[in-house]
C-alpha cells in the first residue's frame, strides 16, 4: 500500500509504503523436470511452458514472428494471469541465470482483491519468483527480487511502473512504514515513535488504517492511460530541463531541483503542470509524512495521505470517477 508516493516511484522520487496482512499463496512442488504446470484459484486455464525455453519482451513476437523454441502456443494466446509466470522466467534468464527445475503449482489470492490496485502483479511476479528460486536451489537477495520484479513489468510486460510495490513486499515489517529513496535504492524502516492519538471521552483512541475498496477492477496490463501519464512526467522534466539550460540529463523528475520547477513551471502546457505539481507536492508529502509518522503525529499524517489522494485525482488524474466518488465519500466519514 503506498502512502505518499506515487508516481515518485517511476520518476526517481522519494515514497513511502506499508504492507498489510493480505496477500496471495503459492503452493508448489519442484516439478522433477523443466516444465511448469500452474492453475489458478480465481482464474479459469492452465499455464504450461518448460524453464529451457527462451522468454521474449512483450513486443518481440510482434516485431519477429516467433514462437518458443519448441514450437509451443505464443503466451497471448494462453490464459492471461499467466504471462507474470513467464515474466518471472524471462527476468531471471535476462540476468544469465540457467533454469533446468520447473515447478507445479496452485496460485491463489485473497477474494476479491486480484487487479484492485493492492499491488497484487507485483505480489504475483514475486511469488512465482521465489518458487523458481527455490525449484532450482538459487540464493537470491530481496534487493535483486526487486530488480527482477521490475525487469517482469517494464521490459516483459512493458508497463511504465517503479520499483514501488515489489519494494514494500519485500522489505516492509509490521508496525512499520517503509521509505525509500528510487533513486539510490536505499531504504529505512520506521516505527512511530511517542504516538500522540489523544482521547475520545477520557477513552484512549489507538489507530487504524482503513482499506476502503471501490469494488471495480482494473489489470495494470490493459490500462493505457498508466504509461500515457509517466510518458506525460517525463515530457514535464525535459521542458523544465531545457528551459534550465540542461538538454542533456535523463528527463525524469526526480532530476529536476524544485527551484528549477518553480522558475520555468509556467512554461509547461496544462496537463504536463498538474503531473509536476503532483509529482513536487507528493515529494513534499512524502518528506513531512516521514516527520509525522516518526514523531506519533498519526493525525497530521492521515491528514497527508488524504491530500495524496485528493492530488492523484486531481492533478496526476489517475483512477475513474466512481473512485474519486469514493474517496471524497471516505474523507467525508
Amino acid at each position: 500500500m503506498g502512502a505518499c508516493s506515487w508516481p515518485s516511484e517511476a520518476e526517481g522520487g522519494a515514497v513511502s509504503a506499508m504492507a498489510i496482512n493480505l496477500g496471495l499463496l503459492l503452493a508448489f512442488v519442484p516439478s522433477g523436470n523443466p516444465e511448469v504446470v500452474l492453475r489458478s484459484a480465481q482464474f479459469e486455464g492452465e499455464l504450461r511452458f518448460r524453464v529451457d525455453e527462451t522468454q521474449h519482451p512483450k513486443n518481440y513476437g510482434k516485431e519477429n514472428g516467433t514462437v518458443n523454441s519448441n514450437g509451443s502456443v505464443k503466451p497471448e494466446q494462453e490464459c492471461g494471469w499467466g504471462r507474470y509466470a513467464r515474466g518471472a522466467l524471462y527476468a531471471l534468464q535476462s540476468k544469465g541465470n540457467v533454469l533446468n527445475q520447473g515447478i507445479i503449482g496452485l496460485i491463489s489470492g485473497s477474494m476479491g482483491l486480484d487487479s484492485s490496485g493492492l499491488s497484487s502483479s507485483a505480489a504475483v511476479g514475486i511469488a512465482y519468483l521465489l518458487a523458481l528460486e527455490n525449484a532450482n536451489d538459487m540464493s537470491v537477495s530481496p534487493t535483486e527480487n526487486i530488480e527482477y520484479d521490475r525487469l517482469i513489468e517494464n521490459e516483459y510486460l512493458g508497463l511504465s511502473n517503479g520499483i514501488l510495490d515489489q519494494s514494500a513486499i519485500l522489505l516492509s515489517r509490521r508496525g512499520c512504514l517503509t521509505f525509500m529513496d528510487c533513486k539510490t535504492k536505499e531504504h529505512k524502516l520506521i516505527r512511530p515513535q511517542n504516538l500522540q492519538v489523544g482521547y475520545i471521552n477520557g477513552v484512549h483512541k489507538s489507530y487504524k488504517i482503513l482499506l476502503a475498496s471501490s469494488g471495480l477492477k482494473q489489470a495494470l496490463t490493459s490500462n493505457s492511460g498508466y504509461n500515457r501519464r509517466v510518458a506525460e512526467c517525463r515530457e514535464a522534466a525535459r521542458v523544465l530541463l531545457n528551459a534550465s539550460g540542461r538538454p542533456d540529463v535523463d528527463p525524469i523528475l526526480s532530476n529536476v531541483e524544485p527551484h528549477v520547477y518553480e522558475v520555468h513551471k509556467d512554461k509547461l502546457e496544462p496537463v504536463l503542470a498538474r503531473r509536476a505539481e503532483h509529482y513536487f507536492s507528493e515529494t513534499m508529502r512524502v518528506m513531512k509524512g516521514l516527520e509525522e509518522w516518526t514523531s506519533g503525529r498519526l493525525d497530521e499524517f492521515g491528514r497527508l495521505i488524504t491530500a495524496s489522494g485528493r492530488s492523484s485525482i486531481e492533478n496526476y488524474e489517475c483512477g475513474m470517477t466512481y473512485i474519486a466518488s469514493s474517496a471524497r465519500w471516505v474523507n467525508l466519514g
